[in-house]
């Protein structure tokens, strides 16, 4: 009998044979990226972008085990690596396969020191019952094969449309503590606004998971192409479902208080080959 596990893995690899998410658009890959770049952090949860020569084909670009997006400019290639909140501070090595030669390149990471938040939520929340601790277990499979999918397209930009307007409430990086407890950090941005406000797709992609998670409550999960994804946690309401294709300013969904919340709002990701990275890198400013 399949487990739970391969059956995850076994939907999202027809997911990632459907002609939505490999068939990218060669004359758009082919071509210079038009669109606007986020803002380099080479810190922990930061953007590195790593500029490459010339060559007729993409070059194949990896950092760890994850594939790396690269796209073509008016001198040559740019990586655009994303660095986990767990990434060690110091020199690290990316690999370049470029015109049939593999090469290493060094980054530098820098220090970051990320803020702490401490939170009262339910009990059953954080001291979690067996079954519970199963079933978030379960459902972190099957996250994260969501958000460590890799497609073709390259995405139209990169910096994002706010998915709605408000206070930035609590920042990306945040050690959290519930109930006193130390659990792992922050890995999006919250966005306060009232329940039942319109949630906005930031970029065109395609929708490759939505369901009720024990955390996160209603979520949405968009893929942007060549590993960028966002993500969209806490929804009182999702208005998209799996395979559909959205355009920049569709709706997604609507703010809520599902999950593990103290109040309403957006739990707003961004992932990057495989990896949450800082949202307000690939945003506007926050309005004052």
């Amino acid at each position: 009998m399949m487990s739970k596990r391969s059956a995850w893995l076994a939907i999202l690899a027809g997911l990632l044979a459907l002609p939505w998410v490999h068939a990218a658009d060669s004359a758009a890959a082919n071509a210079a990226f038009a669109g606007d770049w986020p803002r380099s952090a080479v810190v922990p949860g930061g953007v590195a972008l790593l500029e490459l020569p010339p060559s007729d084909t993409a070059p194949v670009v990896r950092f760890g085990d994850r594939k790396v997006m690269v796209l073509r400019t008016a001198q040559g290639w740019r990586a655009v690596l994303g660095l986990a909140l767990a990434q060690k501070t110091g020199t690290a090595m990316v690999e370049v396969e470029q015109g049939g030669r593999k090469s290493q390149r060094e980054i530098v990471v820098q220090t970051k020191k990320y803020a702490a938040q401490y939170l009262k939520v339910a009990p059953k929340q954080v001291d979690l019952s067996p079954e519970d601790a199963a079933r978030v277990e379960r459902e972190q499979v099957k996250l994260r094969a969501a958000l460590t999918m890799f497609s073709a397209g390259p995405p139209a930009t990169l910096r994002l449309a706010a998915p709605i307007e408000g206070p930035r409430s609590s920042s990306f990086g945040l050690r959290r503590f519930f109930n006193k407890q130390p659990r792992n950090p922050h890995s999006g941005m919250d966005i306060a606004a009232a329940t039942g406000t319109p949630i906005q797709a930031p970029l065109a992609g395609v929708v490759v998971d939505t369901g009720e998670y024990f955390f996160n409550g209603n979520n949405v999960i968009v893929d942007h192409g060549q590993g960028l994804l966002t993500m969209y946690c806490h929804l009182s309401a999702i208005d998209v479902a799996v395979g559909q294709k959205v355009a920049a300013g569709d709706l997604l969904g609507k703010v809520g208080a599902t999950g593990r919340v103290t109040g309403p709002h957006l739990h707003f990701g961004v992932t990057l080959n495989g990896v949450s990275v800082d949202p307000a890198l690939f945003l506007p400013p926050a309005a004052r």
